[in-house]
């Protein structure tokens, strides 16, 4: 049986996510959400949508980087 990379569950049925050359194995969207989905650098909110990335930051909305000090269009 296989095991969730995030949550270490057992389960035979895994779906399987590759990123960068490296695959992992979920149970769960939840679970695939919480170890791949970037934090917003402003608010720490999960990105799972298009967010923005301005240099090394990704933010979950226009507003979170202009709090940040970058010029972003919502």
């Amino acid at each position: 049986m296989a095991r969730c990379d995030q949550c270490q569950n057992d389960y035979d049925n895994l779906m399987i996510v590759e990123k960068n050359g490296q695959r992992f194995g979920f149970d769960c969207f939840e679970c695939a959400i919480e170890k791949m989905a970037p934090r917003c650098a402003q608010c720490a909110t999960r990105v799972i949508g298009h967010g923005l990335e301005a240099g090394d930051s990704v933010y979950c909305c226009g507003h979170c980087a202009r709090k940040a000090g970058v010029e972003a269009r919502a």
